[in-house]
C-alpha cells in the first residue's frame, strides 16, 4: 500500500482519498455520530433525572423528621 502513494502527487494523498473515503463512508460516519450524540444526550437526562430525583427524596427526608427509620 505504501508502494501505490509514493508515486502519486500530495494533493492525492491528502485531498481526493479523504474526500472519496467520506463520500463513500458518509453515511456510516453520519449515522455512527448521530448514534453517539443521542446515547449521550440520554445518558444526561438519566444523570438530570436522577439528580432530581434524589433532591426531592433528601429534600422531603430532611423536612420530615419525626420519621428517624422506615
Amino acid at each position: 500500500m505504501r508502494e501505490i502513494f509514493a508515486g502519486l502527487p500530495w494533493w492525492v494523498k491528502w485531498v481526493a482519498v479523504p474526500v472519496i473515503a467520506l463520500v463513500v463512508f458518509g453515511g456510516l460516519i453520519a449515522s455512527v455520530v448521530g448514534f453517539v450524540i443521542a446515547v449521550l444526550f440520554k445518558v444526561l437526562v438519566f444523570v438530570a433525572l436522577v439528580g432530581g430525583l434524589i433532591y426531592v427524596v433528601r429534600r422531603f427526608m430532611g423536612s420530615s423528621s419525626s420519621r428517624s427509620d422506615w
